[in-house]
């Protein structure tokens, strides 16, 4: 499930070597990408706000405004594209704040009965790739991963990702990890993840969270982010994604 998005989507994330974070995303999970993929001609607004639970943060708080679209008319090939409006106070980041993401997957059972969905993509494309520049935003990170579901456990997920270690920092790339499941038991609307992303730098975080779908097409995650490295990603924080699919 999922809030098929994070549009950004909540692809890419500001850098902060000196700064702080801001992620621009394809479909995700709380923070990692997802192997979900937007379908053929739909559209996805993501509305995601990442507030900081210390005054105490060399980062401020982060506000994304995100669009992803289904590009391919395929059942078991799928793609999307994204782009992001996204601030976080710093007058450096926040003059160049539109970011990319892509990504193209196949659904569960897609390639033989039982195979894993899978998803390769990017995030991260900033529009400041100036060597010169201390405000760069092109962390141009890439990504792969699996995910399966499991009779009551829920859907798995791993992979590995790597970006520009001149903007996320020396320690550029890690693992891709995740657990979400809808708990039908309560309520079909409730889903419930906790996800992982490895690597000291401005993008590393373990996140959790909880999203309730109010209709069919719009739906709100409330999650909590903890950074491996908060000197550059700054304090943790509380987010709340806002997820409105059209059709």
């Amino acid at each position: 499930m999922k809030r098929t998005i994070k549009s950004l989507i909540l692809a890419t994330a500001l850098t902060i070597v000196t700064s702080g974070i801001a992620m621009a995303t394809p479909s995700t999970q709380i923070w990692i990408p997802s192997t979900d993929v937007q379908g053929f001609k739909s559209l996805h607004l993501g509305i995601d706000n990442y507030t900081r639970t210390s005054n105490n943060s060399s980062v401020g708080n982060v506000y994304d405004l995100g669009v992803t679209a289904g590009v391919l008319p395929f059942e078991k090939l799928q793609a999307e594209v994204g782009v992001d409006y996204i601030t976080s106070g710093s007058n450096g980041y926040d003059s160049r704040p539109i970011y990319f993401n892509a990504k193209i997957g196949t659904p569960e059972g897609s390639l033989f009965e039982l195979s894993p969905a899978l998803a390769v993509g990017g995030y991260g494309f900033g529009t400041n790739g100036d060597k010169n520049s201390a405000f760069r935003t092109d962390q141009n990170i890439v990504y792969g991963l699996a995910a399966k579901t499991l009779p009551v456990i829920g859907r798995l997920s791993a992979g590995y990702y790597f970006g520009n270690d001149k903007v996320i920092g020396p320690k550029d790339d890690g693992v891709l990890l995740s657990w979400d499941r809808t708990m039908s038991e309560i309520s079909d609307k409730l889903w419930l993840a906790a996800d992982y992303q490895g690597g000291k730098n401005t993008v590393g975080a373990f996140s959790f969270g909880a999203s309730w779908a109010f209709s069919k097409n719009v739906s709100v995650i409330f999650g909590y982010d903890i950074y491996n490295d908060q000197q550059l990603a700054g304090k943790n924080t509380f987010t709340t994604q806002v997820d409105i699919n059209f059709p």
